[in-house]
């Protein structure tokens, strides 16, 4: 008989990684009390501003710095916080809100498709095409996020991929940290080399008064060669982690990963075999005999 005690569940089942850490919503409240309560302490100061036709927005003016009087943020301040950071109500202008929009409509839309299997399902077809060669999947992948990063500076839009390109990278036989990876830096090497990213590039350009063009080539060469750099990287770093699971930098969480991105709780190469509908159903059969 199997030992069923509490003891034995317990040694039997990882942590899961959640419960250790608090969530991005409470991470991102203390940090805006951290604000509210250095508003208090350090000096306030400010530069003057003066409108520029050509970017059509105001720009600090150099040498103009001083110090002002302190507006400490009090409650009140702290729980508007959040409204103000996605539309301003005093100057009527949206800050952040079509970034939060898009985020919600893209994760909407995944959560959608996740929910008629369909995301499982190209994974599985996509691990069974690739037939061992999913390292490849790692340049492909990386060189799209960093398409986008270049090109319209993709960075807080990637957020909703990661639901998707977890799971993948957990069944590939690679870890989470390969995931993370192959959007973080992918996206990040892109923006880093902004060729014609309209909300760095362009504007900067502009408020410099010079043609966008300028240094492209030098872009273009920050760009390539950083992401020839990063995928070597991470190439490296997900093929030792397939040939030894113990080199991973997440090694002791491996297990409570599976359980959570995977629907089965299983990974790597024999896991593209058996659909999951029918392993589901198999266990599930089996749990009255047990």
């Amino acid at each position: 008989m199997p030992d069923t005690s509490s003891e034995a569940v317990k040694s039997d089942k990882d942590p899961d990684p959640q419960s250790r850490f608090p969530t991005a919503y409470t991470i991102l409240f203390l940090l805006i009390i951290l604000v509210a309560a250095l508003s208090w302490i350090i000096p306030a100061g400010q530069y003057e501003r003066r409108m520029n036709q050509e970017i059509g927005r105001e720009v600090a003016v150099p040498g103009t710095y001083q110090t002002v009087e302190s507006n400490p943020q009090g409650p009140v301040e702290v729980l508007l916080a959040p409204i103000g950071g996605f539309y301003n109500p005093e100057s009527n202008m949206a800050n952040a809100i079509d970034v939060a929009l898009f985020v919600l409509l893209l994760g909407g839309f995944l959560g959608v498709v996740n929910a008629t299997g369909s995301i499982d399902t190209g994974m599985r077809s996509a691990m069974r095409a690739m037939g061992g060669r999913e390292i490849w999947m790692i340049p492909i992948l990386m060189a799209l996020f960093a398409i986008g990063g270049t090109t319209y500076g993709m960075a807080e839009e990637t957020l909703a991929f990661y639901a998707i390109l977890l799971p993948v990278a957990l069944r590939a036989g690679f870890d989470a940290v390969t995931g993370v990876a192959i959007i973080l830096i992918g996206a990040g090497i892109g923006v880093l080399g902004s060729t014609i990213n309209p909300f760095a590039t362009i504007i900067a350009s502009n408020a410099a008064s010079i043609p966008f063009t300028d240094g492209m080539i030098l872009r273009f060469v920050l760009l390539i060669g950083g992401l020839a750099i990063c995928v070597a990287y991470v190439m490296r770093y997900a093929a030792r982690v397939k040939a030894d699971s113990a080199r991973s930098v997440v090694a002791g969480q491996w297990d409570a990963h599976k359980r959570h991105f995977l629907k089965d709780g299983e990974g790597g190469e024999g896991t593209t075999r058996l659909p999951a509908r029918r392993r589901s159903f198999s266990s599930s059969s089996l749990q009255p005999s047990l």
